[in-house]
């Protein structure tokens, strides 16, 4: 028995250094991309900021788009984008087929729905997605983007806004995943992808809400990769995506130290939805924007607290939040001072 247990120790080992050795190698030759033509996408927040940049990734790649977001509004202005690049998509094979004598038609129309959803309720959501079922096929493709933040510090912030953080942020995981997870099961054919956050890997003062829902959602995202894995459905892809703070308005303010800055950047949204598009395509299990994430993220789970909290000081980054915070508590004592609240 003991002789078994050790065989098999060894066994892992070897399979534990050749994953280590094919994830090398992903890193030097990139992975061919896996065509979404024609696949039912689901995109939560798509309404702007990555979600409507996701948005049009995979319009450009024919697929078809299911755009869900609170706002009607912004949602149809991503819808039209869609459309356009579509038609766009459209002109430039009639042109080829013109030029080579031959008019083709394309063999498939990608269309674009928009449904008004709340993802924190989860009756909006069981709801909706029975009807894209119903209105359009079943999804191979959840993209779970949504996103919000209070931007009050923790004895500031009402609990309203605090229980909406973890509701929309982390929950609202849940419920699309159980709308959507069966027939991925069934088929085994699906992806889903995990928008989250590198506050969801390693937190800062000042937004505590904010990072329990990105961690709850990393959380989540992790175990049920594991119970796919354990399943045996191999054809169910799992992306989760934590990328460095994302210049889309959401955390207008944050500074770390001015010397470092340059360094660090706020990444370019465009950027960070291209690098997830590969990492979505080439059914990469993770990806960290920029690549200093990852050792970040590894050197807070071998230092003590104490050294984390130095290097943070060093960086700005423990306090790096107070600005936007500021800015956030100044415009709403604005505009109760408007509204002559």
């Amino acid at each position: 028995m003991m002789m078994n247990i050790v065989v098999e120790f060894f066994v892992v080992m070897l399979k534990v250094l050749w994953a280590i050795v094919m994830a090398g190698l992903k890193w030097l030759i990139r992975p061919k991309e896996k065509s979404v033509a024609g696949q039912v996408c689901v995109i939560t927040g798509a309404g702007g900021g990555l979600g409507r940049l996701f948005a049009k990734e995979f319009a450009r790649r024919r697929a078809t788009l299911v755009l869900w977001d609170i706002n009607s509004h912004s949602n149809e202005e991503t819808a039209e984008m869609v459309r356009q690049i579509y038609r766009e998509q459209d002109n430039s094979i009639t042109k080829e087929g013109a030029v080579g004598g031959v008019e083709e038609v394309p063999p498939f129309q990608p269309q674009v729905y928009t449904y008004v959803v709340d993802v924190g309720k989860r009756e909006s959501v069981y709801s909706t997605a029975e009807k894209v079922r119903r209105e359009v096929g079943e999804v191979d493709l959840l993209i779970n983007n949504a996103g919000v933040v209070s931007g009050h510090h923790l004895l500031e912030c009402p609990d309203e806004l605090i229980e909406r953080t973890m509701v929309v942020n982390c929950h609202a995981h849940f419920w699309t995943t159980k709308a959507f997870l069966p027939k991925m099961l069934e088929m085994n054919h699906g992806h889903i992808v995990t928008v989250a956050s590198s506050l969801g890997l390693f937190s800062t003062a000042g937004v505590e809400d904010y990072c329990a829902s990105k961690f709850g959602a990393i959380g989540f995202h992790e175990s049920l990769s594991h119970e796919i894995k354990a399943s045996e459905k191999d054809g169910i892809k799992m992306t989760l995506v934590c990328p460095y703070l994302v210049d889309t308005g959401m955390f207008r303010g944050c500074r770390i130290r001015k010397e470092i800055e340059p360094f660090l950047p706020p990444l370019r949204p465009e950027f960070c939805v291209k690098q997830s598009m590969r990492a979505i395509l080439t059914d990469q299990p993770m990806i960290c924007t920029p690549r200093i994430v990852y050792m970040v993220n590894f050197m807070k789970s071998i230092l003590p607290f104490e050294a984390i909290v130095c290097m943070y000081r060093f960086l700005g980054a423990d306090k790096c939040m107070y600005p936007f915070l500021a800015q956030r508590k100044e415009a709403m004592n604005n505009n109760e001072a408007k509204n002559g609240i």
